[in-house]
């Protein structure tokens, strides 16, 4: 463990979740600084620079006075990790771990390395391989782009090869050329997540498992802890995120996306390393939340108990925002209308789709909890 005067972290870019890490460092002593990829961003409170996350020169310089650096999202190159990891930078997760986040195509293959239950897939490179697939799956399935897609972006269902055509153009021009991922549709009855955090020196700690709710793959609700999710469910999410989080040597916040089946199996989605949307109930719903607990692990301190403080706990999120006006002028009659609700904005301007805020609500009775984040978030919308 580090020395308990020097606690300084840098964060590698400047989103919602470098924004929402500020509070709980400033209440732990820690020295938090971020590396923002333009001026005015969600962490621009706590933004000690602005740069270019591909360059390894900026980064390093960002890094040199920090004791740890810790990342918003994980599209930070491996060139530029790997010279972090050369200059002696203590990295969180580190470079083998992001690795796995960044392409899905070897997030499948370490998986099916470690045993993990997951959908059949495959790497396909061209059309033929792409209906091949189809046709042993029942004439439907799912393709993405291994890498940078997320919230339903480089995602696509296809019932023939042609449907990816475009894709398979794009890898035709790439020298580096490569494969896209091919799963199996998964009939689902509803989607889960399960959190770990991890430490360096080896302590973990798992969150209850939760339900998220998509529209339109986006993540737009979260229940914690997921209603009617027997003892084998919540025991076998649980093994699966503390098995991944070690076997993939993750350090900070894990989540693991989940697909509870008809038949009650769970199969593995997609990983984040690094607090998730899945996970921001905790911030008024646990003992310690999920970016309170990012920064214990990355610092290698004790983690925080990850119990909720209440039986339930609702996360909406603000999706679009008002059409006229700022977001933060709807607070006053959000805060009057509902007591209850927590509201965390994001810094960020409306646009359709965006996530610029969220509402948390704790309580005793789910429906309650329910009804009043969800009455809230509306009064953020037109």
């Amino acid at each position: 463990m580090m020395d308990a005067m020097t606690l300084r972290i840098g964060v590698v870019g400047g989103g919602q979740l470098a924004r929402m890490m500020i509070a709980p460092a400033t209440e732990l002593g820690i020295e938090l600084r971020v590396l923002a990829e333009e001026p005015g961003m969600s962490a621009s409170l706590a933004a000690s620079a602005v740069g270019d996350y591909h360059d390894a020169e900026t980064v390093l310089a960002f890094a040199r006075d920090v004791d740890v650096i810790t990342f918003d999202h994980e599209h930070v190159p491996q060139d530029v990790l790997a010279s972090l990891h050369g200059a002696g930078v203590r990295v969180h997760p580190g470079p083998g771990a992001l690795a796995i986040a960044q392409d899905k195509l070897v997030m499948r293959a370490r998986l099916e390395e470690l045993g993990m239950p997951q959908p059949d897939w495959a790497a396909v490179s061209t059309p033929e391989e792409l209906q091949v697939f189809l046709d042993a799956h029942g004439g439907r399935a799912v393709v993405k782009t291994p890498r940078g897609g997320y919230d339903g972006k480089g995602v696509r269902v296809v019932s023939a090869a042609t449907e990816a055509d475009d894709w398979f153009a794009a890898l035709a021009e790439d020298a580096r050329g490569g494969a896209l991922l091919a799963e199996e549709l998964v009939d689902f009855s509803r989607e889960l997540a399960q959190q770990v955090a991890r430490r360096p020196s080896g302590e973990m700690r798992a969150y209850p498992v939760v339900e998220t709710v998509q529209r339109g793959g986006v993540c737009a609700e979260v229940i914690a802890p997921a209603p009617h999710a027997g003892e084998r469910v919540r025991s076998v999410a649980e093994e699966i995120g503390l098995a991944i989080a070690e076997g993939l040597g993750v350090t900070g916040m894990l989540a693991v996306e989940l697909f509870e089946t008809t038949d009650e199996r769970l199969l593995i989605n997609e990983l984040a390393m690094r607090p998730h949307n899945s996970g921001h109930w905790s911030q008024d719903g646990a003992v310690t939340g999920q970016f309170e607990q990012h920064l214990r692990a990355v610092l290698d301190l004790p983690l925080g108990d990850p119990a909720p403080r209440e039986p339930w706990t609702v996360m909406v999120n603000i999706l679009g925002g008002p059409t006229e006006g700022p977001l933060e002028a709807r607070i006053p009659a959000a805060l009057a209308s509902h007591p209850s609700a927590k509201v965390h904005t994001y810094g960020k301007a409306p646009r359709p789709g965006r996530k610029v805020g969220h509402v948390n609500v704790a309580g005793a009775d789910l429906d309650d909890v329910a009804y009043e984040a969800r009455a809230a978030a509306s009064l953020f919308l037109d």
